[in-house]
């Protein structure tokens, strides 16, 4: 064998420059899938905000509601406690009974709407 001045251990320029090219073909997709994977972490932060403002009106309405309907109930026992005679209870039973259900019928409503609201707006992609 003829000793030509190369080292017999270096790396042959060819292979080199493939193993540069690869490399920055892997650096780039490791960045693209970084940058996506950012980009998803914030949306989903995002519907998470959104998820969690809903739940909170969803709650506070809630309680609006639960006092409004002891508030109610309340009255009409202390109205009860005043009545005179058995026709006089029988009126203020029939008329709590009605405004009841309205008030249930209005709050079914008014909730189904907010909650409605609030899954279509945690469904809503954001940018």
């Amino acid at each position: 064998m003829a000793d030509d001045g190369r080292d017999p251990f270096a790396i042959p320029k060819d292979m080199r420059s493939m193993a540069e090219a690869s490399f920055e073909q892997a650096r780039k997709a490791f960045d693209k899938f970084m940058e996506s994977a950012r980009s998803t972490a914030g949306s989903i932060e995002e519907q998470r905000e959104t998820v969690r403002a809903g739940a909170r009106e969803i709650g506070s309405k809630a309680v609006t509601y639960a006092e409004k309907n002891v508030q109610a109930s309340l009255d009409y026992a202390q109205s009860l406690l005043k009545a005179k005679d058995l026709p006089e209870v029988m009126k203020l039973h029939t008329d709590y009974v009605q405004s009841q259900m309205r008030a249930l019928s209005e709050q079914a409503s008014e909730m189904g709407q907010i909650v409605s609201r609030a899954a279509m707006e945690a469904a809503k992609p954001k940018s």
